[in-house]
């Protein structure tokens, strides 16, 4: 995904006044979270706090501050029928004009919210590396696609790493704790190695392998018997990535599970 930073440096690049809208309470039912922001200019938006009329009322609020060049304001909005959402909850904005000190601020926060991203870490550039690489480049994840074939790498979207390599088990040395890995090679041998490589991080956040049920138990007996694995390990592999129950093999379609599937193990 592109950077949260760069789009934000664009967007206050291009406007000079601009609100900073931000959730500063969230009880019950809400479309965001505490904490979550969007920044308001007279002609464009950028982020959300969650669409529909609670967006629409800050984006007026915020607005409304601009035109008067007013330091800042507030709102106090129940999710009910009076604004024609059901979410049923409560939320409370802040909302202030950026000076320097704030956009300086808001620069840094961006920037952490980058650095914090979780790291996902892709093995196999084929049809369905390229379709996951693509599902996942949408999401605010750091995406690796890592192969030992140069022309697999190509057409990757724009916000994924592209990483040649020999040894591609050295990725999974290399990565920060609480990364993902989904191993999908052109080649099992080469598969299982990675997997093993995966398996050896406690801290791993989700291994996952493109296959069937007899390619994970082909597996386990070549971890248990070869690579001088344990059984607690080998259950932590998902295979097939996705769900067993993934009937359409089209790439596209899997990778919408898989995308799924890695991101609730990322959110844990």
């Amino acid at each position: 995904m592109s950077s949260i930073l760069s789009g934000l440096e664009a967007f206050l690049a291009a406007h000079e006044a601009v609100g900073l809208v931000e959730v500063a309470e969230a009880k019950g039912s809400t479309p965001r979270e505490q904490g979550a922001w969007m920044l308001v200019s007279a002609e464009a938006i950028f982020g959300t706090i969650g669409g529909g009329q609670l967006e629409f009322l800050a984006i007026d609020k915020a607005r409304e501050l601009i035109s008067l060049n007013q330091a800042s304001g507030a709102l106090d909005i129940p999710l009910g029928p009076e604004i024609g959402q059901c979410c049923g909850g409560r939320v409370s904005l802040s909302i202030a004009l950026l000076d320097a000190a704030k956009r300086a601020k808001l620069i840094e926060r961006a920037k952490a919210g980058d650095d914090e991203r979780p790291h996902v870490y892709l093995f196999g550039g084929g049809h369905v590396g390229h379709a996951l690489a693509t599902a996942l480049e949408l999401l605010p994840l750091k995406v690796s696609v890592v192969e030992t074939r140069a022309e697999a790498l190509e057409g990757l979207p724009g916000g994924v790493v592209a990483r040649l390599a020999a040894v591609p088990e050295d990725a999974v040395r290399e990565a920060p704790a609480g990364s993902a890995y989904v191993v999908l090679t052109h080649d099992h041998a080469l598969d299982f190695l990675i997997v093993a490589e995966a398996l050896k991080r406690s801290d791993a956040a989700y291994v996952g392998m493109i296959g069937s049920k007899t390619k994970r138990e082909t597996f386990r007996r070549w971890y248990l018997k070869e690579a001088g694995g344990h059984e607690a390990d080998a259950k932590r592999l998902i295979c097939p990535i996705g769900g067993a129950d993934v009937i359409d093999k089209r790439p596209a379609v899997i990778a919408a599970f898989a995308a799924a599937e890695i991101v609730r193990s990322l959110r844990h």
